[in-house]
């Protein structure tokens, strides 16, 4: 990630200094490298020797960026997390957040669609394997407790509040229920409209929620 630039709103942009440079275009040639592998014989017939000789680099170096092999496959999970609070923190007025999270949630899976020819064959190498699958669950269900305090501070709701807490789980669930539905936007979009139906239930001024606060 490129440094923090939003202390100060007029200066401009730091520039990435010719260390971090190399170190994200190592990371990146190791992902490339991993994920042309498991996609042309399979993530289980791919060993991590091979992986680190495709890109040139030692298995130290590639442990350095990714601590287990799983991680290869999901090599920008910071940037999925900073995606997931900006839905939340940046919707427009008017939008609530399980809205805002359904947007970012369809959003998310047509960009892969659209960025990269390969997205369906790579859906499919994850949906196909056990243990990426199993990864690919937890590694967004560990963004759990970020978006729970996001939701809480946008909706003035105490931290640690049962109700936002619930509300991050089940939106993080949602696209993990629809990987196997032949429609998977709807199944998504039925979802966040029974999120959003309760959750504007509980926070309605004058709800067993907003009296319990």
């Amino acid at each position: 990630m490129p440094p923090d630039t939003t202390a100060q709103d007029d200066a401009a942009p730091v520039p990435i200094g010719r260390r971090e440079r190399k170190k994200a275009a190592t990371r990146q040639a190791i992902a490339d490298a991993a994920l042309r592998l498991f996609l042309e014989r399979g993530y289980d017939n791919v060993g991590i020797r091979e992986i680190a000789d495709a890109a040139d680099v030692s298995t130290t170096t590639l442990f350095k960026h990714f601590t287990v092999k799983e991680a290869l496959v999901f090599d920008r999970e910071a940037d999925l997390e900073a995606d997931l609070l900006a839905a939340v923190r940046e919707r427009p007025a008017g939008r609530s957040v399980p809205e805002a999270l359904c947007e970012h949630a369809l959003r998310h899976r047509l960009s892969g669609a659209g960025a990269d020819p390969r997205f369906a064959t790579f859906l499919e190498l994850v949906n196909s394997t056990p243990a990426l699958r199993d990864y690919h669950q937890a590694m967004w269900l560990r963004h759990t407790a970020a978006l729970a305090a996001a939701i809480a501070e946008e909706s003035g709701r105490p931290a640690g509040d049962p109700a936002c807490t619930a509300l991050a789980h089940f939106a993080l669930e949602a696209p993990h229920a629809a990987r196997a539905h032949p429609d998977p936007d709807r199944i998504i979009t039925a979802a966040f409209d029974l999120l959003d139906h309760g959750w504007r239930a509980l926070t309605r001024p004058g709800s067993e929620g907003e009296r319990a606060r």
